[in-house]
């Protein structure tokens, strides 16, 4: 079994460039879509407390047989837990339901601006994994400003930041300061939430190489030194979108998929006008 390349964080941790996602599968499904990933390969899991799933999660990890120590896990903590205690109790929480006593990485889910709590939070992050119950900090939806804030206001950069990326929504001037000081990219809705599996430009290189849309459009991800987290609950697309590690799309598929880069092309919320 091929096993997923792997980024370096800016901690000296090595995380898996390509995970399995599980936002918007109920609990039960998450179960089974979690089993079937870590059966097919995939050995980074990446959920949420909002996501209302994490206990599946944990379950499928603990019947998997694969050691806790070979899955890197990730989830975030949500908006109306954000401040230190408030934050401190849902990692408390999200444990139990995973089932284990550590996370591989923590995340601030979105910044949520209008709550003014995201350094405090931030800050809660670091003394969590200073105390080992978190391996990673991270941060999810964070633009440059508020990347530049929790760095300036503690020192510490986060390791990763999970945006919203595929070809359509490139992120560049936020890529742009993840690649100046040492924060990986890790992308939601790599594949455009399913809009560009019909895109002509995608399906003409699915063609060239005898691929599906999705394993071009993972494989430019992972061409660029992103974090990929595919989602799926149909266990062909789960396995097909593991098998992506034998063959690369080239220089001229990559330019041409480079291209679509719309400034209108964001699909899920703006982090900067969100209510939530």
């Amino acid at each position: 079994m091929s096993k997923a390349p792997t980024v370096r964080l800016n901690d000296g941790r090595a995380m898996p460039a390509l995970g399995f996602g599980v936002w918007q599968i109920p609990d039960p499904e998450a179960e089974t879509s979690t089993a079937l990933a870590l059966e097919a390969g995939y050995r980074s899991i990446d959920t949420a407390q909002i996501y209302g799933n994490e206990a599946g999660v944990g379950r499928a990890i603990a019947a998997s047989g694969v050691a806790r120590a070979d899955v890197f896990l990730t989830t975030k903590v949500w908006n109306t837990s954000q401040g230190r205690a408030a934050t401190r109790r849902a990692l408390d929480e999200s444990l139990q339901k995973l089932g284990t006593d550590y996370l591989d990485l923590y995340l601030i889910h979105w910044p949520s601006p209008k709550r003014g709590l995201y350094v405090e939070t931030w800050k809660a992050l670091l003394e969590l994994k200073a105390e080992g119950r978190i391996r990673s900090a991270g941060v999810s939806n964070f633009g440059p400003a508020e990347l530049a804030r929790i760095a300036d206001e503690t020192g510490v950069e986060p390791s990763v930041n999970q945006i919203e990326l595929h070809p359509r929504f490139q992120q560049r001037e936020t890529r742009a300061y993840h690649e100046a000081h040492g924060v990986v990219t890790e992308a939601w809705s790599p594949l455009g939430q399913g809009q560009l599996l019909r895109d002509p430009v995608v399906t003409a290189i699915a063609e060239k190489h005898g691929r599906s849309a999705a394993q071009v459009l993972l494989r430019w991800h992972l061409r660029h030194g992103f974090v990929v987290i595919p989602k799926s609950a149909t266990p062909s697309r789960i396995r097909e979108n593991f098998d992506v590690l034998g063959f690369d799309i080239d220089a001229d598929d990559e330019r041409a998929l480079d291209a679509l880069d719309s400034a209108d092309g964001r699909i899920g919320p703006n982090p900067y006008t969100a209510t939530f």
